[in-house]
């Protein structure tokens, strides 16, 4: 919006402007179209509405009225316009007036609007938070600050200090305020919510309404005491019908929400035990959800006023007969299988479930029965008589139930109480000693406990109980406490048993039937109604103890044995010494030495280990036998067990050996080191075949002959047996080496090496087979080549062909690989290599002092030959 300028030139003074004619009518003209143009922005401003039913909108409308007339106002301000308006003044004071009637209205509304945007922008902070809270929290918070502010504009604004601004804007807070609520309780989403969740909404909700109420009268006090003569007397009812009826439907909410918990709290899986019918709940629970669902499809929107009579009808339909039948419904589907709620005994139970039903409709109905006019109506009727059925028939269940308890009760319980402490776990009586697997089992039924827990329920429910039934319910903590210690108990001694194997069951015969003996009185005597039974259980802990602890000892001393014989059984019995100077192996007779030498070390520590196992049996048999003879009859098995645990300890450890043995044998790291010789006229190793064959086997004798150390137990003892005289000048010792050398692990064993001695010694004959290429340096008869090579006196290139033969195989055998690795054997060829070429060079040294003896036999002949010419 811009006023429209003049376009005649303004330079000169007003008074001689004035007297101008053209410039007056240009001016007039200018004047006209502002004032057309000013009156048209007031009357389209003042035409003007908030665009929305919130408070917002209201602060929006004045914000754009100041803006648009405070444009126009600035310009009249303008240098340029306040000349033309003294000209016109100056020139026809009567035409002016209409103008600046125009202008004096747009100063009144600018400064109105302009008041307006002031003050109610102090307000725009909090009715956002009004708008566009997060929830109705948000809200509730807001309101407080709210009315304090308006009671400020109240006091201090010149325009909205009366009913007719602030009524309407007081109006449009409160819609703002519904509509928040509304939008937050919104059926479709809030029933589809858990109850807690729900509720707290509509709670939440409702608050906000009251307060928005209590804050207002509130302020309307503070208005008053604050000494204004302008009171808050505004129409209560255009502020608050809204907002207070939708107070009652946020009532009416909540107790329909309260109802369907009160009925889900009557199965909810929180408060049930383990049923056996987990369908029948879930079903239960749609039907609790089924009374409410008609809530989420309202054809209506029950926050609105004109909607008050279907909502009542909605609501009276609820409290009169839905919750009676939903009731009645739950009741009949689950008679045979009620949900419990946590901890209850099955009839006990049932009954407290039958009677939360009761109180739920007896609560409705009390409710109901307030109102009188539904009380009299026909329909009121019906629903008090269908109460009245429905609340009959709970009373004959519960009456039915407890009756066939007590009869139950008192049948059972003397029976009950006359059952043995302990069971066998097991269809026999036979000695523990010769069947292990005898165990015994409490005996205390189950039924016990559970008419305890009715009794306890019983008597809480007020109703009467059977005197022997209520003794036992105060001995409860008794029983409690007998079964606990006769579980522990019981676990102890089927632990034990596990931890025994037949053995030693056998060596334990007399303690494990003195156990049996005490445990019978308990499976044989002992009642829940003896007065014995701490006493039985004392007494059989003990017991238990004692065994345990001999168990243990037991135990530990078979550990020290069978520590002993692992470490024998994992002794290496082929020890081979480090290569000197890097690679130098030792020689064979070096390598089976030191082998012997660290093996009979060894050796000495074995029989040390093996001399200290009967003094550990002595000592087992100091703690079951009561003697230390070694020779117990009580510990035979025990010493034929170990004995044999001892040979096949031995069996394994030199078969273990052996195979280690064989093993490195067939690995390609060379321990030991022969030499390839020439024995004219055989290539030999040294030492030979033969010999490394009778080195090895001797090595494997003397360690299968360890066992010989080892000396055999006198029968039935543990007492080594001495030496037997067969003969006069002949000592026997009986050993565990006749049955270890037999053994056929041991026997296979043995083979197998000898078997890849010999293959390796095959081998090794092989790569001395390639130098017989050589043999008849040293076959052939040397004096007769020679004679035969001077009676022919064959020319020189003859002996030039022999020369360089020897020359080559000098200097082919240098090419020769002088060791050669063959699994654990180094073979040495230098020894080899080197007299080939001794030989070699003998023939070259030979057929050399031949040539010459020749060459010089045939010069002195040629001498001869001169002299005679």
């Amino acid at each position: 919006l811009k006023l429209e300028m003049p376009t005649v030139n303004l330079d000169r003074e007003v008074a001689v402007l004035a007297t101008v004619p053209g410039v007056v009518q240009s001016l007039k003209r200018c004047a006209v179209t502002w004032q057309k143009l000013i009156s048209g922005v007031l009357k389209e401003q003042l035409k003007k509405v908030p665009e929305g039913n919130g408070p917002l909108a209201e602060i929006n409308l004045w914000r754009e009225n100041n803006a648009a007339l405070r444009a126009l106002t600035e310009q009249t301000k303008l240098p340029e316009v306040q000349k033309v308006l003294e000209i016109l003044q100056e020139a026809e004071p009567e035409f002016t007036g209409h103008l600046q009637i125009v202008l004096s209205d747009l100063k009144k509304h600018y400064m109105e609007a302009q008041d307006n945007a002031k003050f109610l922008s102090t307000l725009e902070r909090h009715l956002k938070n009004l708008s566009s809270g997060t929830g109705v929290d948000v809200i509730s918070s807001v309101i407080p600050s709210l009315l304090n502010a308006l009671r400020l504009v109240w006091i201090m604004s010149r325009h909205y200090n009366k009913d007719a601004r602030m009524v309407p804007f007081l109006e449009r807070i409160s819609w703002e305020i519904s509509e928040r609520v509304h939008r937050v309780v919104d059926l479709q989403t809030l029933f589809k919510q858990d109850t807690a969740t729900a509720k707290k909404k509509i709670t939440e909700a409702k608050n906000t309404l009251e307060q928005w109420k209590k804050c207002y009268f509130t302020t309307c006090i503070q208005v008053e005491e604050s000494g204004s003569k302008r009171y808050w007397k505004f129409d209560v009812k255009s502020l608050f019908e809204k907002t207070d009826y939708m107070v009652s439907i946020c009532q009416d909410l909540y107790d329909i929400f309260q109802v369907a918990e009160e009925l889900q709290n009557i199965f909810i899986p929180e408060l049930i035990t383990v049923t056996e019918n987990p369908k029948g709940v879930d079903e239960l629970q749609r039907e609790v959800n089924i009374v409410i669902s008609p809530m989420e499809d309202l054809s209506f929107d029950p926050f609105r006023v004109e909607n008050a009579r279907d909502w009542a009808v909605v609501v009276e339909e609820f409290r009169e007969d839905v919750v009676v039948e939903i009731v009645e419904q739950i009741f009949v589907q689950n008679l045979k299988d009620p949900p419990l709620y946590k901890n209850h005994p099955p009839v006990a139970g049932a009954i407290s479930w039958s009677r939360s039903l009761s109180r739920r409709i007896r609560h409705t109905i009390t409710l109901f029965q307030e109102e009188e006019e539904l009380l009299a109506s026909e329909r009121g009727q019906k629903v008090q008589q269908k109460y009245l059925q429905v609340t009959k028939k709970m009373e004959e269940y519960e009456a039915q139930k407890y009756r066939r308890w007590r009869e139950r009760a008192e049948h059972v319980l003397p029976l009950l109480l006359k059952d043995a402490l302990l069971t066998l776990s097991s269809a026999t009586e036979e000695p523990i000693s010769v069947r292990k697997s005898v165990g015994f089992a409490l005996n205390f039924s189950p039924e016990i406990q559970e008419i305890i827990t009715e009794t306890k329920y019983m008597e809480q429910l007020g109703l009467p109980v059977p005197e022997m039934a209520r003794y036992v319910a105060l001995q409860e903590d008794k029983y409690l406490r007998y079964t606990n210690k006769l579980k522990v108990m019981l676990s102890r001694y089927h632990k034990l048993m596990e931890m025994m194997s037949e053995a030693e069951i056998k060596l334990l015969d007399h303690h494990v039937k003195e156990l049996w003996r005490i445990l019978k009185a308990g499976h044989k005597r002992l009642t829940w109604k003896s007065v014995g039974i701490g006493e039985f259980i004392v007494q059989c802990t003990q017991t238990i103890g004692r065994l345990e602890l001999l168990v243990h000892q037991i135990h530990q001393i078979s550990e020290d044995i069978s520590s002993k014989l692992q470490s024998i059984e994992s002794t290496n019995l082929f020890k081979f010494p480090h290569s000197k100077n890097g690679d130098k192996c030792p020689g064979a007779k070096e390598f089976f030495d030191y082998v012997k030498c660290e093996r009979a070390k060894d050796v000495e520590q074995l029989v040390r280990k093996y001399s200290a196992i009967p003094q550990l049996l002595i000592e087992v048999e100091r703690r079951v036998a009561y003697t230390n003879s070694g020779k117990s009859p009580k510990l035979a098995s025990c010493y034929a067990y170990w004995e044999n645990r001892i040979y096949h300890v031995l069996t394994q450890l030199i078969v273990k050996n052996l195979q280690a043995f064989n093993a490195t044998i067939l690995a390609n790291v060379p321990l030991l080191e022969i030499e390839a010789v020439l024995s004219a006229p055989e290539i030999t190793l040294q030492p030979n075949d033969s010999e490394i064959e009778k080195m090895t086997m001797q090595s494997i004798q003397d360690c299968v002959e360890v066992t010989k150390h080892f000396v055999r137990w006198m029968h039935g003892t543990c007492i080594e047996c001495p030496p037997q005289h067969v003969r006069v000048d002949e000592v026997v010792t009986f050993s565990f080496y006749s049955d270890v050398s037999q053994s056929p692990l041991v026997i296979e064993q043995a083979v197998l090496i000898t078997q890849n001695i010999q293959k390796l010694l095959e081998s090794l004959r092989k790569c001395l087979n390639q130098w017989n290429k050589y043999d008849q340096l040293w076959k052939s008869d040397k004096d007769e080549v020679l004679d035969r090579l001077a009676a022919e006196k064959p020319p020189c290139v003859v002996f030039d062909e022999h020369l360089q033969f020897y020359m080559t195989v000098t200097q082919e055998v240098t090419q020769w690989p002088l060791v050669k690795d063959e699994q654990f054997i180094r073979l040495q060829l230098a020894p080899l290599a080197s007299a080939v070429q001794e030989n070699a060079k003998s023939w070259m040294m030979s057929l050399g002092k031949l040539l010459n003896e020749l060459a010089k036999e045939e010069l002195l002949s040629l001498q001869d030959e001169i002299h005679v010419g």
